[in-house]
Formats: structure tokens, C-alpha cells, sequence
């Protein structure tokens, strides 16, 4: 959810420095931001971006297909952004919904400042940035919206997972990003096992490498 610098040409995530990438609260290397423009939900929007932030200088492929794929979210609730990074996901929630609640969580400060910053230039009131121990605990969600980070590892990555998917509320939906050979199609059973009765975990769309997976409350 931090630094991914070394770009590959498919998911956008470096391949070394792992620690750095997913759990340095302040990253390493300078903090030198540019400012570039992207289409997020139909606008054409100017956003900050910086090093030491996943997809430092582009919307990476995995969140655009995950944007261009999930259904028109509701027009109120409250909406979570799992490891925001520069705030693509969480500005397109607001931007679709703008009366919804939206919380952006990354372990990342400099992320989250971003995303702050990012939202506030574009009128957008209703995102929160805020790191994961700063959400209150009895908040549930109506949707979840996330480009995980697969690479952090699987121990890691089910733990992140199973922190926040049994806080959707009973009609919630949570959508994930992930890449076919990084793991998308042997996580839809583990989902459906870990989760349990009463959910329903499936692939809902394909596109250039990426599995859509749709978790829900059956």
C-alpha cells in the first residue's frame, strides 16, 4: 500500500523492497510531487502524486479495470477504500456518490496526505484518509472497493482481508482487484472458506489479466 517504484508493465507493483512497499507509515524516498491529470468516473481531474505511493506517477491497470467493472455504487452509505494509496478509488466513490461517507485507510502518511489533498482540490467533501487503527470500531460498511496488495504475501494479505470484509452490513458489497497469476482465482475459495455460512464469494468480471471478486452476505 506504499512504494511501488519498478513498475511492471501489468499490476503497477514493485517486486523487491517489500517492507517498504506495504508498511513504512513514512516512506524512504523523497517525497517529490507532481501533479497529473486522470479520468476517474467520467471527470477529467488534476491529482497529486508522489514516490514512496503505489502507482507513483499513473492510474495503474488493476485499479482502472476494478473502476471500469463494478456496478454504479449506491448514492449514500459508507464506503471504504482498502490501502488508498493516492486516492484513485476513493475519489471516484466520491465522485460518483457525492453524499456518500467515504473512508480511504492506508498505513501510508504520505498516501493518506495525498488523498486528503486530492479531495479537497477536487470539491470533495465527504472522504475521510485516515489509517486503520483511526476507524472507528463499530463502523460496517456498505461497500468495499480495493486493489489489494497481493504481494505483501498470502499470511498477510488473508489478514488484511479478514480484518475488513465481516464489517459489510448485511446488503453490503465489497469488490477486489487482483491479478490472475498473482493468486485472484485460488482466493475466491479460500474467501468462500474463511468467511464462512451465510456469504457468498465469487468472480464477477475479467478483463487484461484482472479478476474481479464480489463478496457479499448471501
Amino acid at each position: 500500500m506504499t512504494d511501488k517504484n519498478q513498475e511492471t508493465p501489468t499490476d503497477g507493483r514493485r517486486t523487491s523492497g517489500r517492507s517498504e512497499q506495504y508498511f513504512t507509515a513514512t516512506p524512504a524516498s523523497p517525497d517529490e510531487r507532481r501533479t497529473i491529470q486522470v479520468n476517474l468516473a467520467g471527470h477529467q481531474i488534476p491529482v497529486q502524486v508522489s514516490n514512496g505511493v503505489f502507482s507513483a506517477n499513473r492510474l495503474d491497470l488493476g485499479t482502472s479495470v476494478l473502476l471500469k467493472k463494478v456496478p454504479t455504487p449506491p448514492p449514500t452509505g459508507d464506503f471504504l477504500d482498502l490501502g488508498c494509496g493516492w486516492g484513485p478509488i476513493a475519489l471516484s466513490m466520491g465522485l460518483l456518490s457525492p453524499e456518500a461517507n467515504v473512508y480511504a485507510v492506508d498505513v501510508n502518511e504520505r498516501a493518506l496526505d495525498l488523498t486528503r489533498r486530492n479531495a479537497e482540490s477536487n470539491g470533495l467533501k465527504g472522504i475521510q484518509a485516515v489509517l486503520p487503527d483511526q476507524l472507528p470500531d463499530d463502523l460496517m460498511f456498505d461497500l468495499i472497493w480495493s486493489n489489494p496488495p497481493i504481494r505483501v504475501g498470502k499470511e498477510a494479505l488473508h489478514e488484511l482481508l479478514m480484518n475488513y470484509l465481516p464489517r459489510l452490513k448485511p446488503e453490503g458489497r465489497a469488490y477486489l482487484v487482483v491479478q490472475r497469476n498473482l493468486g485472484a482465482d485460488s482466493l475466491v475459495p479460500w474467501l468462500s472458506k474463511n468467511l464462512g455460512d451465510g456469504w457468498t464469494v465469487t468472480k464477477a468480471a475479467s478483463a487484461k489479466g484482472f479478476r474481479i471478486i464480489e463478496i457479499g452476505r448471501a
